[in-house]
């Protein structure tokens, strides 16, 4: 494989002079097949809440979202400070419903779309709470319920939480450009949702079991247009998805809903194809939270994407749908594209990534 273009190659499958590894049997193992982990104590979310803004509140899941933001800065003085007083907000009153305090949650994971994670980072310097930030881009809902799922299964806490989300400004301004500059994006773009979502998991009686998880692995199509995400995370979506059902030795058919999260119209489509191509029919039961949650006549060309996009869907849509019983086996995958724009702005094609986490009424 040649790294970049600096005329490196490197012989990644290391088939020279590897000694064997000598390994112990862990007694307890709780990973079946390649990628796939099994929760044996059920980790449960027992509380969630998201808040969005109008734009979103007009989609088609308007009688779900409840909380509605009264104006995009959130009363702040910039679009920065209002995506992390959303973090601060969705995660607070996350902790008010569960009816607990925050110094009885063991560990916060929470990531964003902004350099250094900020949105996360000044959301938690205001909690007493052991921190984790992570990054997994649209992915990183999914990627914090793993995370406390582990943790929680592991003995290692009773009690975690994630939060995260995106704003269509703050997102702008850092992969695009300020929308003082009114650039025209191409059709087959995605509009950044602004929205946040906390969940709160626990070794609790009640609550929307966390089952199985199956960690993705980065794949690389050589899309190195970044304004096609669904292209370029729709292989992700598909390796992932394809390595939990030979795992669990299951289809598509086994689950009430699969659920990914952010494709859009066009990257859902492609990984239809990519399913199909593998001996894998998404049927009536799929659907992606980008092409969900706009209307056509929203004008968001391809749907939705962002850190918030799949997270308050899981909330406010996915969790309550399960509450009540319509939905008893769920599959939530999110991906995320791993980029910068420095380095797309110099040729470089885009890695993405997606995580799935298996929910159980």
């Amino acid at each position: 494989m040649r790294l970049f273009d600096f005329g490196v190659e490197i012989d990644l499958n290391l088939t020279k002079g590897v000694k064997t590894l000598k390994r112990t049997k862990n007694k307890n193992s709780k990973k079946i097949g390649k990628q796939t982990f099994v929760f044996q104590n059920e980790p449960k979310i027992f509380s969630s809440y998201s808040i969005v803004s109008q734009k979103e509140k007009d989609g088609p899941f308007s009688e779900y979202f409840y909380d509605v933001l009264s104006d995009t800065k959130f009363d702040e003085k910039t679009f920065e400070k209002a995506e992390s007083k959303m973090f601060v907000y969705t995660l607070h009153n996350a902790i008010k419903k569960a009816g607990i305090k925050p110094n009885e949650i063991d560990i916060l994971f929470s990531g964003d779309l902004l350099d250094q994670i900020i949105s996360s980072s000044y959301c938690a310097r205001l909690f007493d709470i052991s921190y984790m930030g992570i990054y997994g881009a649209c992915s990183t809902m999914v990627e914090g319920l793993i995370f406390s799922a582990i943790c929680i299964d592991g003995g290692f806490g009773e009690v975690g939480a994630c939060v995260t989300g995106s704003h269509y400004a703050t997102a702008e301004r850092q992969f695009r450009g300020p929308l003082e500059l009114g650039a025209q994006k191409q059709k087959y773009s995605q509009h950044t949702a602004t929205a946040a979502a906390a969940v709160i998991v626990g070794l609790v009686s009640q609550g929307i079991k966390i089952t199985k998880a199956c960690i993705g692995k980065v794949e690389d199509y050589g899309v190195t247009d970044s304004a096609n995400m669904g292209a370029a995370m729709a292989p992700a979506a598909m390796s992932t998805l394809v390595q939990f059902f030979i795992d669990t030795n299951t289809k598509a058919d086994d689950y009430d809903l699969i659920v990914t999260g952010d494709l859009g119209k066009l990257g859902s489509d492609l990984l239809r194809i990519l399913m199909d191509e593998k001996g894998y029919h998404l049927g009536q039961n799929y659907m992606d939270c980008g092409a969900s949650i706009y209307h056509h006549d929203q004008y968001t060309s391809e749907g939705g994407s962002g850190c918030g996009c799949a997270a308050a869907v899981l909330d406010a849509f996915i969790l309550r749908k399960m509450e009540q019983g319509q939905y008893k086996k769920v599959i939530f995958i999110a991906t995320g594209a791993l980029l910068s724009t420095i380095i797309v702005q110099q040729g470089e094609s885009i890695p993405c990534v997606a995580h799935l986490v298996l929910l159980e009424k």
